[in-house]
C-alpha cells in the first residue's frame, strides 16, 4: 500500500459503513461483502477478485483498532483525501514534500515550519512498514494475509476440532533462495537505489511515494533471472497445516491466526491467516448462542397429567426432565450444563421445547375414551376469553 493510496482511499466507503461504525458493524459488513465477492464464488471474474482485495484491505485497517486510529488521524490531517494548504500558501508558490513529514525534517531539524517535529513516521510506520529517514537499503516487507474456509459438523463446532488446511500462497522461491537470481547475486535497483520506493510529483508542489515499478518494491534486480520465479524471488508454495478450531465456534465466524499467512520478505513478519468457519446443521439439535435447542414431542396425557420425559443430549447420556401437570404446548424447559462450550470452558444449557403430539390414527378404545373426556369437559370453552377480549378492544 502506497502513501498516496492510504491518504486517498476511503475504507469506510469500501465497506459501506459510517465513520463512527462499531467493530461489530465493520465485521458484519466485511463478512457480507467477502462472501459476495470471494474468488471461490466468482471464479474467473477479475472484477470480483479486485473488489475482494479492496474489501480485505479495508478490513485489515478498520478491523484493527490501532491501524484504524492511525488511519483516522492521517485522514483528518490530510483533509480526507489530499493535503490542503492553508490560506498563506499562496498561488502556486506552495512547495511541500510529504517525505519531510514521513522521514523527518531535512538537515536533522526537529521543529520545522509546520511544527511536525521528527515527522509522522510513528503514525504511518505500522501500516507501511517503512524505515527511518535516510534509509538506503531494502526494507523488510510483511507477508500478505490470506483467507481460507472450513466446514465443520455441528458436533465439531460445539466441542472444537483440529482440521487440516491445505494452503497455496506466495513464498520465497526455493530455487534461488528468494533472491530472484540464479546465482544468488542480484544487484541493487538503480532506479530506487535499493529502497524499493520512488517519489513522484503529484501537483501543488509536493510529492508522494510509491513502490518502485522496476524492481516491484524489492529494491533488488536479478542479473540472471531464476527460471522458476522469473526473477521475482517469490514462487507458489503449497503446505498443509493442522488448525485448531476452538470449541463453541459459530457459523460464519472468522478466526484470525497470526503469522500463519504468506511469509514476509527481507526478514519481514509473515501475514495472518483468516479462517471462515461454516457449520453444518444437525438433524435434531439447534443452537442459540451458547445454548443448544431441542424440540421434544409429548403425548396429550403427559402434558395434561404430568410425568417424566427422557431427552437426548449432544454426545452425552440422556437426561430426564420432570413435566409438570398442565404443561402447555410450546413450553420450554432447561437442562443446565448440556449446551455448547463457552470461552471460559463452562457449558451453556439445553433448551427443551415441548410439542404436544396429536395422534393421526386412534384405536376404538382410545376414541371411546376421548369421547368420554369430551363429554366430561363439554361445559368448558377455552376460547371464551378470546372473544371477550376481541369485543373490548
Amino acid at each position: 500500500m502506497s502513501t498516496k493510496d492510504f491518504v486517498e482511499k476511503d475504507y469506510y466507503k469500501v465497506l459501506g459503513v459510517p465513520k463512527d461504525a462499531t467493530e461489530a458493524e465493520i465485521k458484519k459488513a466485511y463478512r457480507k461483502l467477502a462472501r459476495e465477492f470471494h474468488p471461490d464464488a466468482n471464479k474467473g471474474d477479475a472484477k470480483a477478485e479486485g473488489r475482494f482485495k479492496e474489501i480485505s484491505e479495508a478490513n485489515d485497517v478498520l478491523g484493527d483498532t490501532k491501524k484504524r486510529k492511525e488511519y483516522d488521524e492521517a485522514r483528518a490531517l490530510f483533509g480526507n483525501g489530499g493535503f490542503r494548504p492553508g490560506p498563506g500558501a499562496g498561488g502556486g508558490s506552495f512547495n511541500f514534500d510529504l517525505g519531510d513529514l514521513f522521514g523527518g525534517a531535512p538537515g536533522g531539524q526537529q521543529g520545522g515550519a509546520g511544527g511536525f517535529g521528527g515527522g509522522l513516521g510513528d503514525v504511518f510506520g505500522g501500516l507501511f512498514n517503512r524505515g527511518g529517514p535516510g534509509t538506503t537499503r531494502t526494507q523488510p516487507r510483511r507477508g500478505q494475509d490470506i483467507e481460507s474456509e472450513v466446514t465443520l459438523s455441528f458436533t465439531e463446532a460445539v466441542d472444537g476440532a483440529t482440521v487440516p488446511l491445505r494452503m497455496s500462497s506466495q513464498a520465497p522461491c526455493k530455487a534461488c533462495s528468494g533472491t530472484g537470481d540464479k546465482n544468488g547475486t542480484p544487484r541493487v535497483c538503480p532506479t530506487c537505489v535499493g529502497t524499493g520506493q520512488v517519489s513522484r510529483g503529484s501537483g501543488g508542489g509536493f510529492s508522494l511515494t510509491d513502490p518502485c515499478m522496476d524492481c516491484k518494491g524489492r529494491g533488488l534486480i536479478a542479473q540472471d533471472p531464476c527460471d522458476v520465479c522469473k526473477g521475482s524471488g517469490r514462487a507458489k508454495s503449497s503446505r498443509t497445516m493442522q488448525v485448531r478450531i476452538p470449541a463453541g465456534v459459530a457459523d460464519n465466524q472468522r478466526i484470525r491466526l497470526r503469522g500463519k499467512g504468506t511469509p514476509g520478505e527481507q526478514g519481514g513478519p509473515a501475514g495472518d491467516l483468516y479462517v471462515v468457519v461454516h457449520v453444518d446443521a444437525h438433524p435434531v439439535f439447534g443452537r442459540r448462542g451458547d445454548n443448544l435447542t431441542l424440540t421434544v414431542p409429548v403425548t396429550f396425557t403427559e402434558a395434561a397429567l404430568g410425568g417424566e420425559v427422557k431427552v437426548p443430549t449432544l454426545g452425552g447420556p440422556p437426561v430426564t426432565l420432570k413435566l409438570p401437570a398442565g404443561t402447555p404446548n410450546g413450553r420450554t424447559m432447561r437442562a443446565r450444563g448440556k449446551g455448547a462450550v463457552r470461552k471460559d470452558g463452562t457449558r451453556g444449557d439445553l433448551l427443551v421445547t415441548v410439542e404436544v403430539a396429536v395422534p393421526k390414527d386412534l384405536s376404538d378404545k382410545a376414541r371411546e375414551s376421548l369421547e368420554t373426556y369430551r363429554e366430561a369437559t363439554s361445559g368448558e370453552d377455552p376460547r371464551a376469553e378470546l372473544f371477550q377480549a376481541a369485543k373490548g378492544a
